[in-house]
Order: C-alpha cells, then structure tokens, then sequence
C-alpha cells in the first residue's frame, strides 16, 4: 500500500513550512497486528520526517521517520498501513488532549468521532431559519 498520496504529500509538507500552527491530521498510520498508531499532521522538507502524534503503548507528540515505518516488515507478510476512512476532524491539539484523557489514539478517535456525531446531529435539530 502506498502510505502517502501525492495530494497528501503536498498538505503534509504545506503544514510543514507552518511548524507553529495547531494543523488537523492529514494521515493516519497504523499496525494492522498491534499496537502502533500514528497521525501526521506535518512533513519536513526532507520528505522523510513526519510530525505528529505517535502511540506504541502510549501516546507522544513528535517526529517520526516514513522510511521507518515504510521498512517495517510483520508476519504474513504484512506492512504499516494507512487508514482509508480516517477524517482528522480536529486539531491535533485536540487529539493529543483526548489521547492522553483516553490513553491512546484508538480510544480518542471513537471518543472525538462519537462527539462529532452527536454535534452534527444536534445541529440537524436545529430550526431553520429563513
């Protein structure tokens, strides 16, 4: 599986040269067969160094290689993978606050989307006004 499209490549290294801002996740990672799950919300203009949110046991702001987790070899023959469905939905500000409230990122993504849900949701009840 290719972990980054070129469209994602291109949002990655725009955040990248905004180093300071509270950028959403682009990208989610993860071990199909364990622990380890990783949200990169930045690349660095090597085009090797991600920044974001990394949890193998628990969870950590910071940088981490794409070659790396490219060379990662599990059993059956299987890789790192990214997450096709993933929507970063909030800042990653709000995603290490959850991760670290929760324990992990698999806990705060199903805490962050069930508030999202129940945000949209409240809002459909909303009345129209015209």
């Amino acid at each position: 599986m290719i972990l980054l499209t070129p469209e994602m490549r291109e949002r990655l290294l725009a955040n990248g040269r905004e180093p300071d801002a509270d950028h959403v996740p682009v990208v989610k990672f993860f071990n199909p067969l364990g622990e380890g799950v990783w949200l990169a919300t930045e690349l660095d203009s090597d085009g090797d160094t991600l920044f974001g949110l990394a949890d193998l046991g628990e969870p950590e702001l910071g940088s981490f290689s794409l070659a790396e987790m490219t060379a990662v070899r599990l059993p059956f023959d299987m890789a790192i993978e990214r997450d096709l469905l993933f929507e970063g939905m909030v800042p990653i500000s709000v995603w290490v606050e959850a991760a670290q409230q929760t324990g992990s990122i698999r806990a705060a993504e199903r805490m962050l989307y069930a508030a999202v849900r129940s945000n949209a949701r409240a809002s459909d009840a909303l009345p129209v006004t015209l």
